[in-house]
């Protein structure tokens, strides 16, 4: 499948779905990013897993997670 066919079914489905929003499959990823963060995955393995040479492209992910200092006190 080319890329550019990839787009248009992406957008095709986020105005099927009535968002208020230009969806890109950029989108995707920056999901992915953000779900593996919430569900408490160590930055460095996002990193990895995301491609993401540098870390600061990973941590914005970490920092946005509303989860993220959830369990640091369970007593």
């Amino acid at each position: 499948m080319a890329a550019a066919t990839a787009r248009g079914i992406i957008e095709r489905v986020g105005i099927q779905a009535g968002l208020s929003l230009s969806v890109h499959p950029h989108m995707l990823r920056h999901a992915c990013g953000f779900y593996l963060a919430s569900r408490g995955h160590d930055t460095r393995a996002i990193q990895a897993y995301l491609g993401h040479r540098q870390i600061q492209h990973t941590v914005r992910y970490t920092e946005l997670s509303p989860k993220r200092f959830q369990e640091f006190w369970l007593d």
